[in-house]
């Protein structure tokens, strides 16, 4: 749930069950009253028909936490933590990184910084097409060390230079205009 889109459906569904005394925040629901087990499978299913899952074990609870830090991090904060990512992640979420990282790798099967890394190339997709920036601010932006480091991060996860890219998608939005 990382949309105020996704907030307001959930909000929507918890109301349509006459639960009013919520609090829906980032990948994240608070009821203030207890559910009984027909309002309880009611939501899973009213949520499951908008694409989101309720997750009650509290190892799921906690890699959707860290996706959520991720996600903020990466695509909701204007400037990057001054802290390292893994200090900023453990202080947030108040877990010891190490136990963080071993969690979400066992999970998801990949590496926090490999979640990062995939979110950040993302990042790098919607600022070239934007446009705005150049590609020097983006490094800077979302903290890369040097613009051929995010170059380079970029061709390994894309196969194309974000150069290319950025021409790519340009001349794609270009031919669905003449095309309209």
């Amino acid at each position: 749930m990382v949309s105020h889109r996704c907030r307001l459906m959930v909000r929507e569904a918890l109301s349509k069950l006459g639960l009013h005394d919520v609090s829906v925040d980032l990948g994240m629901v608070e009821i203030r009253q207890d559910l009984t087990d027909e309002q309880l499978q009611q939501l899973k299913e009213r949520l499951l028909l908008i694409g989101l899952q309720l997750l009650d074990d509290k190892r799921s609870i906690l890699i959707e936490k860290i996706k959520n830090a991720i996600v903020t991090m990466v695509h909701h904060i204007d400037e990057w933590p001054k802290e390292n990512y893994s200090k900023h992640i453990s202080k947030l979420l108040g877990y010891d990184y190490t136990y963080l990282a071993n969690v979400f790798s066992e999970v998801k099967g990949m590496t926090i910084q490999q979640f990062i890394i995939l979110h950040k190339i993302e990042k790098v997709k919607e600022l070239l097409l934007y446009d705005e920036l150049s590609l020097t601010e983006i490094s800077y932006k979302l903290d890369y060390s040097s613009v051929s480091h995010l170059s380079n991060q970029f061709k390994r996860i894309t196969g194309l230079t974000p150069t290319f890219y950025k021409k790519l998608k340009h001349q794609k939005k270009r031919i669905a205009l003449e095309n309209v």
